[in-house]
């Protein structure tokens, strides 16, 4: 059972306490309502941006990272499409420099023009690097328009296009941050070894003054009802084809999250999964399978990908795909199965929270989805689920007209 305390404060900013004092550390992380999805489809990879930007000083502290060294801590960040994340983990005494660091850039994040600059090569960087140069990297750029026609998850958090942070301009990077980055659009979770009292002033004096601003509307375009199936093959130098089967599936607060975790788990997580001895070892058709899925704030996907062996054809894999899967749609998954299923993500979530890390961002991010307390019900719901809850998700996303396949063929081949 993970414990805590919420409140929130004058200017809109919601606060977490989780009190830990078996740790020396504490961890301050602070979740901001803000992802691709909240981007302009002409301005895309600004979230992601900033990022890397909020660590490129405020008006009051020029080198966030040495602050924060100085004081014996360490920080990242994470971005996705639906939001981004930042934390910092530093000695319980030296709490005070992590309020500090994390309120000041807040408050006023220093917009220089050599600030943007540079991290606007590292964006850039990283784009040709992770997403252009790596063998399979654009699939995701290829992907998402291919599964989704309106809603902003048709692009990656990297961003759509490269030029789009090429030509950022300075008026363009303090518009996005006025209206996602402040107290009313964020949650900051303090984890660890504190005095309750003493933290509560603490965040009052670095956070309180700060001016709220207005929670962003949020009016994503509505995804329409996918009636056909959809197909797109590209021609990569890569050393083998490859497949990605996208289906529709509902949002992370539905039953299909939780079903679909379960059902990706049973089809393509590790060697013992449907799937893999299925495809892999029994008929050999591939080198590798694995089953995900998005885990989307809103209409995510269900994914199996893979790689085909030396010499099998698409069309091969394809028609022992839908055999199998439409056995799961018939038959479902052994009660065993999903006995073990269920008992491995136990296991998982239990081993999860032993991390004082895991557990802040996981506090900050049911606190987004509604509620700080799903940390200590989210478990309870997958041991909820019967093998028929299965066979009815699977009935409803694995259907032809449901799914979208991308095809990376190798050029050579």
């Amino acid at each position: 059972m993970v414990e805590f305390q919420r409140y929130k404060l004058s200017n809109g900013l919601t606060v977490i306490l989780h009190q830990d004092k078996t740790t020396p550390m504490v961890v301050v992380n602070t979740l901001y309502d803000v992802g691709a999805r909240d981007e302009s489809e002409q301005k895309t990879g600004f979230a992601h941006l900033f990022e890397h930007l909020m660590f490129g000083g405020s008006i009051n502290i020029l080198d966030f990272d040495k602050e924060l060294q100085k004081a014996g801590g360490e920080s990242n960040a994470f971005t996705s499409n639906d939001i981004t994340n930042y934390y910092e983990i530093i000695p319980a005494q030296n709490i005070e420099t992590a309020l500090w660091l994390e309120s000041d850039r807040m408050l006023s994040l220093a917009f220089t023009e050599k600030s943007l600059e540079v991290q606007r090569n590292v964006v850039i960087e990283e784009f040709k690097q992770r997403y252009l140069n790596q063998p399979y990297g654009d699939v995701w750029l290829e992907l998402r328009p291919l599964a989704y026609e309106k809603h902003p998850y048709k692009w990656a958090t990297i961003g759509k296009d490269l030029s789009h942070i090429e030509n950022a301009t300075m008026s363009d990077v303090k518009s996005f941050f006025k209206k996602h980055y402040h107290p009313s659009n964020a949650i900051l979770c303090v984890s660890g070894n504190f005095d309750n009292s003493k933290i509560r002033k603490q965040i009052e004096t670095y956070f309180g003054e700060i001016p709220g601003g207005l929670k962003p509307a949020r009016v994503n375009p509505q995804e329409p009802k996918q009636v056909a199936f959809k197909i797109k093959s590209i021609n990569r130098d890569v050393p083998a084809n490859a497949f990605y089967y996208a289906f529709n599936m509902g949002p992370r607060k539905s039953s299909d999250y939780y079903l679909g975790d379960i059902m990706s788990d049973a089809v393509g997580k590790d060697n013992s999964s449907v799937l893999n001895i299925s495809l892999k070892k029994e008929l050999e058709l591939v080198t590798e399978i694995n089953a995900f899925i998005t885990g989307s704030l809103d209409d995510g996907l269900f994914v199996i990908s893979g790689k085909l062996a030396e010499g099998v054809s698409f069309e091969q894999l394809d028609d022992q795909l839908w055999r199998i899967l439409n056995e799961i749609k018939e038959s479902g998954i052994y009660a065993e199965k999903l006995i073990g299923i269920k008992n491995k993500i136990s296991t998982s979530k239990a081993f999860q929270e032993q991390g004082l890390l895991n557990r802040s961002i996981n506090l900050s991010f049911f606190e987004l989805l509604g509620d700080a307390n799903g940390i200590n019900e989210d478990a309870l719901i997958y041991q909820k689920i019967e093998a028929i809850d299965l066979i009815s998700f699977a009935k409803n996303t694995f259907v032809k007209t449901n799914c979208s396949l991308l095809k990376v063929c190798n050029n050579a081949k």
